[in-house]
């Protein structure tokens, strides 16, 4: 078991960065449809050590062209967005033992390209803009991930991570890799590991957002569900089925926001996903790849979610 829980240390409250979220400002807020959650997410291992975890996610999706969305201090229509968001994640297992408890620490250092191409209200309607990037993206933090082990084969890991607003922001411009805003996201996990070595895992989460001074806009809270099964296709391989549902609680709020009417929104998608576990030369490895399609999206850009993310514990 324990040999399981170190070469498999992919968990959401790690790896919840990402982008696209539902009908926030920008129309792309924190989480993507069906991309927060991972192999083994709901489990902390016991032995103590860094994981440093490697993931890149990239998103296609439009708005449609008559809705409206607020990109900074531009009010558009017909949103086309791209982006790749690349981040660095280095996890530390703290020294808890083998006890039913285990706890762990994260910071995630994001870099994101992200293009917009939009219609403008007002003297340009008819017309299209678009803008583009490379830059820094807002830090992920997770002071604390407290992973409690039910049984030999349930499990769950609870945290509180943040974002904070460092990233690139410009509110003249349509294109930014950062939001300008705190966001604190209380999440569960739960992992069930399956006889033959397949899995289920689920991550639940609420997005809080802090108000974007620049523009006066605050996004409305978010909940988020994302699960995956999974189960043994070959030796040290898993095939899988992953899905999502983000549903936004509260309307924005903000002199924009009341005139695109709270701009409350939601998404559900879905896609396969493999896996694989194992070694790269003596180092143990864990490698993940899904994509995901947007079944229903409202207020938002739907499109689709593509990602693959690579983990390497040194314990």
């Amino acid at each position: 078991m324990t040999k399981r829980l170190v070469r498999h240390t992919l968990w959401s409250a790690l790896m919840l960065a990402s982008f696209g979220a539902a009908a926030t400002e920008g129309g792309i807020g924190r989480p993507i449809t069906g991309q927060q959650v991972y192999s083994d997410a709901g489990i902390v291992p016991p032995t103590p050590g860094f994981v440093l975890s490697l993931a890149s996610i990239y998103f296609s999706g439009d708005l449609g062209g008559s809705r409206q969305v607020s990109l900074g201090r531009t009010l558009a229509v017909g949103l086309d967005a791209t982006a790749v968001y690349n981040i660095a994640n280095l996890t530390y297992v703290w020294n808890t033992g083998p006890g039913r408890w285990n706890f762990a620490s994260s910071i995630g250092l994001p870099v994101q390209y992200t293009k917009a191409e939009i219609g403008v209200s007002g003297p340009l309607r008819g017309g299209s803009v678009s803008d583009s990037n490379t830059h820094f993206a807002d830090i992920l933090v997770n002071p604390v991930v407290a992973g409690y082990h039910i049984s030999e084969t349930e499990h769950l890991a609870l945290s509180v991570p943040f974002y904070a607003p460092t990233g690139s922001y410009d509110p003249d411009r349509l294109a930014n890799a950062g939001q300008n805003t705190w966001t604190f996201s209380p999440t569960i996990a739960y992992t069930r590991l399956l006889t033959g070595g397949g899995e289920f895992t689920t991550v639940a989460a609420f997005d809080f957002y802090t108000r974007n001074d620049d523009t006066d806009y605050k996004n409305g809270a978010v909940f988020r569900v994302d699960a995956m099964w999974t189960t043994t296709i070959a030796p040290q391989w898993h095939l899988g089925v992953v899905g999502g549902w983000i549903e936004q609680l509260e309307d924005d709020t903000g002199p924009t926001a009341d005139k695109l009417n709270g701009f409350k929104g939601r998404s559900v998608g879905l896609g396969p996903i493999v896996t694989w576990s194992g070694k790269i030369g003596n180092q143990p490895a864990a490698f993940s790849a899904r994509w995901v399609y947007d079944v229903e999206a409202k207020n938002r850009p739907k499109g689709n979610g593509v990602s693959v993310s690579l983990t390497l514990p040194f314990m």
